[in-house]
């Protein structure tokens, strides 16, 4: 019989193609091959959803995927890109992908080992594949989407089939997701033959908390104290926030995701700068402009549609050469200290009417900070490590959008908008007497603080072993007396510092760690968990190598060998990071 969509079927012309052929295709398979009779009878068709995510987001839109397609009459399943054996990937059939892009372009840390699997020359064929990709991203890094675009591409060079094309989200991702979600599923169930109510079914809803980037809980800041000492060359400072009747629950290793609210001078600067009037209401808004500057748009970081335009009217010679010459490092290097205040001062002033302006802008982001507690020792309470970035150029003084609305505007018992994201990667193990690893720099100390109040609130037994470190003992030594504590308690195994700028010759972390390389691959050898927290673009790097290079000369292997060794832990969730 030759297939047949109905007439009032709800898919677009381009979704009615995708069907039909698809459907011509599943006949002939079954002319030539005969029906699978391995699936039972009314049993509800898997779908298989798959997620890559760093920060928890990707995970997120997988999850409430899966609670939709069981509204569609699928039995779904969820799990990490990493989580795949690629032997048995092909026999998924129906694969739907979410997966956000880290960095400038590269894969999440959860799905690197699929990536590097699928990539290969070796990777299966997937003729019997039908796929769907979602790409998180954001427009203001470079490589906008490029893990989704990369798998997409390449489950097409192996011969799957796409089921729609790929949908890419900027970071205002939650109504493209749900678009994509609602768009997504219906083909999918009518490929399996779900038809009528099934098909119509309303999703269930995920349990989700009331409290997201749209509808932040507006928490009490009840502790902002500095940390940092005199003679120090950062602001680090510790802050709590008071949950008390939000719901919102959170485990150590987890994000609170800040909503900012930016600075009032900033805002005034743009617009004496651009000859607006603040109170006007631009068409198609609902508050004044300078409420939308203030809580709606980012103001800082110029984007590439704001320098486009702004070249066109300008005809800056430094800022034509370099977006016109295609050279990123020299694009990057001008944009250093600069932000879009720097770039609407330019000659001549561009003119730009309140709604140009603001079309040129990205919405307001949150912004994530590592959790620094446990909630085992902190009841209704969330506390934060956060350095403010103050820097000066061109006689002005630049701010962090976020972590200066922490120190100077929020002040002790005001209020900021917060919700928390979930880090299911990043978590205490759950043997209690595993060996834990921590290696955590500078503000990169946060979730370890909170590994360590949870590992002594629940009794484990396990050896705990931290390495820290700043530029000088004497003022960057944060959280000193717990630390400390933590040693005589016993608590912290072993505590190794390694402060930079103290001597002639700079040590840093992954010094510490190569001095004690045999300890360390004994302790990975006994099953221990290895964690990074920080900066993503060095310090990562380096002790990403200096562990390699350890488990080399420890474990006598070569450096493939030493590379396999590795891998291992992260397939057993045994080398985890938190890195930004």
């Amino acid at each position: 019989m030759t297939p047949f969509i109905p007439t009032d079927a709800p898919f677009t012309t381009d979704q009615r193609s995708w069907l039909a052929g698809f459907l011509a295709g599943m006949q002939t398979r079954l002319l030539a091959t005969g029906p699978d009779t391995t699936a039972v009878a009314g049993s509800a068709p898997a779908l298989h959803i798959l997620y890559g995510s760093q920060t928890g987001n990707a995970e997120s839109v997988a999850e409430d995927t899966a609670a939709a397609a069981r509204g569609h009459g699928f039995t779904p399943t969820v799990y990490a890109l990493d989580d795949v054996d690629l032997d048995r990937f092909p026999a998924l059939g129906r694969v739907l992908i979410v997966t956000s892009t880290y960095g400038e372009g590269e894969m999440p840390d959860n799905a690197e080992l699929f990536w590097d699997a699928l990539s290969a020359e070796s990777a299966p064929r997937l003729e019997g594949m039908d796929f769907a990709v979602l790409a998180l991203g954001d427009t203001g890094y470079d490589g906008f989407c490029q893990a989704g675009k990369l798998i997409d591409m390449r489950l097409e060079q192996l011969g799957a089939q796409r089921i729609v094309p790929r949908v890419d989200c900027d970071a205002d991702y939650e109504d493209v997701a749900a678009t994509w979600i609602a768009e997504t599923l219906p083909l999918v169930a009518a490929v399996e033959g779900i038809h009528g109510d099934a098909t119509a079914a309303p999703a269930p809803a995920r349990a989700k908390s009331q409290w997201n980037r749209k509808n932040p809980f507006p928490a009490t800041v009840t502790v902002n104290r500095l940390l940092s000492g005199d003679g120090s060359g950062k602001e680090i400072r510790h802050y709590e926030f008071d949950l008390a009747g939000s719901g919102l629950e959170y485990e150590a290793g987890d994000a609170l995701n800040v909503v900012p609210v930016n600075d009032s001078e900033l805002v005034r600067a743009l617009l004496d700068t651009l000859g607006l009037d603040g109170t006007v209401v631009p068409a198609g808004h609902e508050r004044t402009l300078t409420e939308l500057l203030t809580y709606s748009y980012e103001i800082t970081a110029p984007n590439i549609d704001l320098l486009e335009e702004v070249e066109k009217r300008t005809r800056n010679e430094e800022l034509t050469y370099v977006l016109r010459h295609g050279d990123k490092s020299a694009l990057d290097d001008w944009l250093w200290g600069r932000d879009i205040l720097d770039v609407l001062r330019l000659e001549p002033t561009p003119e730009l009417a309140a709604e140009e302006f603001l079309s040129l802008l990205k919405p307001l982001q949150h912004r994530a900070y590592s959790i620094s507690s446990s909630p085992y020792a902190t009841e209704q309470s969330v506390h934060l490590t956060v350095a403010a970035v103050r820097y000066g150029t061109d006689g002005r003084e630049r701010r962090g959008v976020c972590s200066t609305f922490l120190a100077d505007r929020v002040g002790e018992n005001g209020t900021a908008g917060v919700f928390v994201t979930k880090n299911k990667a990043f978590r205490v193990p759950v043997d209690d007497t595993a060996p834990m690893i921590m290696v955590g720099p500078g503000t990169g100390i946060a979730p370890f603080r909170g590994f360590l109040q949870e590992r002594r609130a629940r009794g484990a037994t396990g050896r705990n072993w931290l390495f820290f470190g700043d530029q000088r003992r004497a003022c960057d030594y944060v959280y000193e007396d717990e630390l400390t504590e933590f040693v005589e308690s016993g608590v912290l195994t072993r505590l190794d510092l390694a402060f930079s700028r103290d001597q002639a010759e700079k040590i840093y972390v992954q010094t510490r760690m190569k001095e004690h390389g045999a300890e360390l691959f004994a302790w990975l050898e006994d099953g221990g968990h290895f964690y990074i927290c920080g900066d993503a673009s060095r310090m990562a790097k380096d002790v990403d190598r200096a562990l390699h290079e350890i488990i080399a000369e420890h474990g006598g292997l070569s450096e493939d060998a030493a590379a396999a060794y590795v891998t291992g832990l992260k397939r057993e969730k045994r080398y985890v990071r938190d890195v930004y």
